[in-house]
């Protein structure tokens, strides 16, 4: 399902729950995340609540995850913007309709962990920081 139409600063679409394969996906993170390694991302997405992706002229631009714990949490994961398509508004755009589709799905808190670079990006996608806590296994 599409969510809206183009925005008046882009005309990148975004569509709820859209069939990707590996290597769209694969592709974007590696343009996007340095160090990516090739994976298969079907388990993931078997286990994803909500999914967003961006296209831009058929090319997978933007992508958002959003998992769930089965009741009222649901989480952010995996925000990734081509560096072609970054400081557009698009990001935005995607973990905002993140948001809306987590809602829409019965999901009454949505969390994300970021970087301390990140606090503004997700201050304007409509987060406020919490205390949390983290461990790394």
């Amino acid at each position: 399902m599409a969510i809206g139409g183009p925005s008046q600063n882009s005309d990148a679409v975004l569509v709820v729950r859209p069939p990707l394969t590996d290597e769209d996906l694969n592709e974007l993170f590696s343009a996007s995340w340095p160090g990516h390694r090739s994976t298969s991302f079907a388990p993931m997405l078997a286990r994803s609540l909500v999914w967003i992706a961006a296209s831009r002229e058929g090319r997978l631009v933007g992508f958002v995850n959003v998992v769930g714990d089965g009741g009222l949490h649901a989480f952010i994961l995996d925000t990734t913007v081509h560096p072609d398509e970054r400081r557009q508004g698009l990001g935005v755009r995607l973990v905002r309709a993140a948001a809306d589709e987590a809602k829409a799905c019965g999901a009454q808190w949505l969390h994300v962990d970021y970087e301390p670079h990140l606090e503004s990006f997700y201050a304007q996608c409509g987060f406020r920081p919490t205390a949390a806590g983290l461990m790394r296994l």
